[in-house]
């Protein structure tokens, strides 16, 4: 079978910018673009559906507070499981990526993304913010446990003008191909699928489940335990 013969990847952009125009809508339209390029380039295509959280926001405070998932929550949801990459990017608020990007994330199925290849982006107006991306955004995609690229990609207000954004897009673009072609997501889920916990939530459970009475939660929260007992 020649690589023309073969299916579009399937790539999804998550975008997570609020304004209008958004910087980090156009760092992940640059990103989708250079993807397609680089496929382009080993004769594939690509398919690309784009995922902007602002729309979710109706829906986010019911999955947050009930896990209750609305009918634009589960078409994301579904179109993150059928894809063969992800584009995630975020802006930088006070220091960390945008509550709306970590709740988004903090949401879904922890297995959902098992080996799923990822790029990751953030904007901000200060390079001081550089790190975030990978301090912070790459953490959360570990435990989600996805494949996520080398390089990511960070662009502050002075980067727009550099050529150097330019590259590092490229290269990440150029990683997330390799990764999509090399077919990991399904060679590591078909083998060990049924060996992960296949818990919903970010720990398996909620705190409902935790015994606030008990004498060790009575200490954690600064109290004593009493008298002891005859």
């Amino acid at each position: 079978m020649t690589n023309t013969d073969q299916r579009p990847f399937r790539v999804v952009v998550v975008n997570a910018g609020v304004s209008d125009p958004s910087s980090t809508k156009m760092l992940a339209d640059r990103l989708a673009l250079r993807v397609e390029a680089a496929a382009q380039r080993d004769g594939r295509t690509v398919e690309t559906q784009h995922l902007d959280l602002r729309e979710l926001l109706p829906e986010l405070s019911g999955a947050l507070a009930s896990g209750h998932l609305g009918p634009k929550f589960t078409k994301a949801i579904d179109a993150l499981k059928a894809a063969d990459g992800i584009i995630a990017t975020a802006p930088v608020y006070k220091a960390g990526p945008s509550g709306l990007f970590t709740s988004f994330f903090q949401v879904i199925d922890n297995d959902l993304l098992i080996a799923k290849p990822v790029v990751l982006g953030a904007t901000a107006g200060t390079a001081r913010h550089a790190l975030v991306v990978d301090e912070q955004m790459r953490s959360m995609f570990a435990f989600l446990r996805t494949m996520t690229t080398p390089t990511s990609v960070f662009a502050s207000t002075e980067d727009w003008q550099d050529k150097s954004l330019g590259k590092r897009i490229d290269r990440a673009a150029r990683e997330l191909v390799v990764l999509m072609e090399s077919e990991v997501e399904a060679k590591i889920t078909d083998a060990s699928w049924d060996h992960y916990q296949h818990e919903f939530g970010s720990a398996g459970g909620d705190e409902f489940g935790i015994d606030l009475s008990s004498d060790l939660m009575k200490l954690a929260a600064g109290g004593s335990l009493g008298a002891p007992r005859s």
